[in-house]
């Protein structure tokens, strides 16, 4: 069986983490290459391995959607539930993802096996992609926490 399909109408949600990573104003953003959602626009992540922890797991699903982007996090953010239903009701798929917000320290994204493109968005454009449930609230938390780390760091 596929892991798709492993996580087709599940008994139990899955956990994800994933991570906003800042950098002069602009977030990282993946295309998804897998389903549900292919082709949406989204944070850079994916699931927790068992005993892995959610900052731990968010920095490597980085890694392997985006390549060698390096980056400090600087908060965790209110968790997004994803939650689709099939023509029936029935729980196609549930996520709870954990984001985490961080500040870019280097390295440039290139799209790995989960991602079809990767890109550097302003805030004003993303209402403008399709993008992945409850990430337009998830960014403006990110923001915030890169504008209060920066009014700490200059105080």
């Amino acid at each position: 069986m596929s892991a798709e399909a492993a996580r087709l109408f599940p008994a139990r949600p899955f956990v994800g983490a994933s991570i906003a990573v800042i950098r002069e104003g602009r977030v990282l953003l993946a295309a998804r290459a897998n389903e549900p959602m292919r082709g949406v626009w989204t944070l850079p992540g994916g699931l927790v391995e068992a005993g892995e922890p959610l900052a731990s797991a968010a920095f490597r699903e980085l890694q392997e959607e985006v390549g060698a982007v390096e980056a400090d996090v600087i908060g965790v953010l209110s968790p997004t539930e994803i939650i689709v239903r099939d023509e029936a009701g029935r729980v196609r798929h549930h996520y709870v993802v954990h984001p985490h917000a961080a500040l870019w320290r280097g390295g440039e994204p290139l799209p790995g096996p989960e991602a079809l493109a990767v890109r550097w968005a302003e805030p004003g454009e993303i209402a403008a992609l399709a993008t992945t449930p409850g990430l337009d609230g998830t960014l403006a938390e990110a923001f915030a926490a890169a504008a209060r780390h920066r009014a700490e760091t200059l105080a």
